[in-house]
């Protein structure tokens, strides 16, 4: 059964300490969190603040460089907190100027994943724009997730409208990839993300194809306000509206 969570990099600047964060999204209908770095806040305490708020960690974000340096500790800290899958979430746009870019970078992801199976973790990639870019008449994800044996599709709807895709088609052709979806919007013809319902989502029909798929997690993700509780009590009134 598909889960909705959130993730806390939609109130990174928010001056609470993590773990009260991580209770006032308990305050919501929210089923969970996706993580985006643990401040200085320990994964007791994070699990205490997960306890207290009767919430979940749907997943976290974290850096290639670190599973590429120390993967075991990256599997300890996350397994510690009940992931069971994380998500690179970012590579520069040079990873995806050619084919051959494209390829390193997945080389680099499926050698992550292996080492992360290692230690009963999942690995995901959670896409921006630069993955769109045109290669030889298709889009650079192709090749990347191509050549990325074992790591899962986190796919950021927004961002991939904002590119000039449609987000639920490119959804459809990687469903077999997904556990994990970032609901985020986007204007099309000024190719950038916006509020979720502010701009051309058909957000029903997005609740409709993760259900339909079972994925894990429904994540939603704002970039805009994140000094603000506010962004958060926006999100919880479109959970109340279409779920």
């Amino acid at each position: 059964m598909t889960q909705f969570g959130f993730q806390l990099y939609s109130l990174h600047a928010v001056d609470d300490p993590l773990p009260a964060v991580v209770e006032r999204v308990g305050e919501t209908p929210f089923d969970g969190v996706e993580f985006a770095g643990l401040d200085d806040a320990t994964t007791d305490e994070l699990n205490a603040a997960l306890d207290s708020a009767g919430i979940d960690a749907a997943g976290a974000h974290v850096g290639l460089g670190d599973l590429e340096t120390d993967p075991e500790g990256v599997a300890q800290t996350y397994r510690d907190l009940g992931c069971e899958a994380v998500a690179v979430s970012w590579l520069d746009p040079e990873h995806f100027a050619s084919d051959d870019a494209a390829t390193v970078a997945s080389e680099r992801l499926a050698a992550a994943a292996d080492d992360l199976a290692e230690h009963g973790l999942d690995l995901h990639y959670h896409n921006h724009d630069q993955e769109f870019t045109d290669l030889d008449g298709a889009p650079a994800i192709d090749a990347l997730l191509d050549a990325a044996d074992g790591v899962g599709y986190q796919i950021d709807l927004g961002w991939v409208g904002a590119a000039g895709y449609e987000p639920l088609d490119v959804f459809e052709t990687y469903a077999d990839r997904i556990d994990l979806v970032h609901l985020k919007d986007y204007d099309a013809a000024a190719g950038k993300t916006v509020k979720v319902g502010e701009g051309d989502l058909d957000i029903a029909a997005t609740v409709d194809a993760v259900r339909d798929a079972d994925v894990d997690w429904l994540v939603y993700e704002a970039e805009e306000h994140p000094d603000s509780y506010a962004t958060l009590d926006y999100a919880a009134d479109v959970v109340d509206t279409y779920w």
